[in-house]
């Protein structure tokens, strides 16, 4: 795949990657109304032409622009920081209610955890993109997750990724440990924050 070829392929990937930035936007101000919200930040990228190249080699498919548009849907990537697990939760239900995305798949990593502790809310979302020419849908893949959570992947990414360690298991058992730790930790800020939301509610009801 040539550059030209690369930048072809990605232009409409990143106006997908845009348009639900916008979304996501919207609904950061009107999920809990003027009450808080539920996104602390959000980060994406485009996948780099080396990367997928890399990755369709690893598929035995040829690094084509094609082969890209027709096997690949992490092009496009989104990474949406929430407080709380109740965040998360009903931010992907309120995904899942926009009439103009389509659900491709997702994936429970909260409920059902990895073995090492990893634990996300994985959804592939299809973004209808206008052309001049046509109308067609792009995949963006969507990663939600608490503070916490993207904590522990970014220090398991670091600790990790193509790392070849003579104490492996050591470490996925403490990898482990600390994810444990740290949603116990989460709850107790997840209560406080309910329990400060309830008395909020308490004096304005009073006050009116």
């Amino acid at each position: 795949m040539t550059n030209e070829q690369y930048y072809d392929l990605i232009v409409p990937y990143q106006d997908a990657l845009n348009l639900l930035k916008a979304r996501l936007d919207v609904l950061n101000h009107s999920m809990y109304g003027n009450k808080s919200h539920p996104i602390h930040n959000i980060q994406f990228r485009i996948k780099q032409k080396a990367s997928i190249e890399e990755k369709l080699k690893r598929m035995d498919l040829q690094g084509s622009f094609i082969n890209a548009k027709e096997h690949l849907q992490d092009i496009a990537g989104i990474r949406v920081i929430c407080y709380f697990e109740k965040d998360v939760e009903l931010l992907a239900e309120q995904l899942r209610k926009q009439s103009d995305l389509i659900l491709v798949k997702e994936k429970d990593y909260i409920t059902n955890p990895k073995p090492n502790g990893y634990r996300s809310f994985h959804m592939i979302l299809g973004i209808q993109v206008y052309s001049m020419e046509s109308t067609e849908y792009y995949p963006v893949e969507v990663q939600i997750r608490t503070i916490g959570m993207d904590f522990w992947a970014s220090m398991e990414h670091r600790i990790c990724y193509k790392q070849e360690r003579d104490n492996k298991e050591e470490i996925q058992r403490e990898l482990l440990r600390y994810a444990e730790i740290l949603k116990e930790i989460e709850e107790g800020f997840e209560g406080y924050n309910e329990q400060n939301q309830n008395e909020k509610a308490r004096l304005s009801h009073k006050t009116n």
